[in-house]
């Protein structure tokens, strides 16, 4: 299993929108960036567990988790014209862009901020402090053990 931080817009898309979701589970697409869609396509694997980033709000913070339940496959929304992910040089056969399926596991008993992340001296290689604006992005074992355990401490 690998682990992965997915960055979402909170007013685009929350973790609450993710949970509240049919069965709780939600298509993680619109990615339109080259090096988060390989990720997409190459790496992230049914299984794989995610942390939930909410970004561009008042603290940018990881609040929860998910796990991947479906695998890569085309982004419907490069086909569709109507949609602002559309890709005219998309097609059924060349497929440009992909999304997975994620489903909710956890809401954090308290957010971990960005802010807190860069202090954390264990913390300091992840990709989230070294490149921060890629929205896909590998989280190590590691990693993930401490930010779950911070995310589970008291506010």
């Amino acid at each position: 299993m690998n682990y992965w931080l997915f960055k979402s817009e909170p007013d685009e898309y929350s973790l609450h929108d993710l949970k509240n979701e049919p069965g709780q589970v939600g298509r993680w697409d619109g990615i339109r960036n080259y090096q988060a869609r390989n990720f997409l396509r190459d790496a992230v694997r049914e299984g794989d567990g995610v942390l939930f980033y909410h970004s561009a709000c008042k603290v940018p913070a990881i609040v929860g988790t998910a796990r991947v339940v479906r695998g890569a496959y085309p982004d419907p929304a490069q086909f569709d014209p109507e949609s602002k992910y559309f890709d005219p040089k998309a097609s059924a056969d060349k497929p440009r862009w992909f999304c997975v399926d994620i489903q909710w596991q956890s809401e954090f008993t308290r957010p971990v901020p960005l802010k807190e992340i860069k202090q954390n001296p264990q913390l300091a290689e992840m990709v989230l402090v070294k490149q921060g604006r890629l929205s896909i992005q590998p989280v190590t074992d590691r990693e993930w053990a401490l930010l779950a355990e911070l995310g589970s401490s008291p506010a």
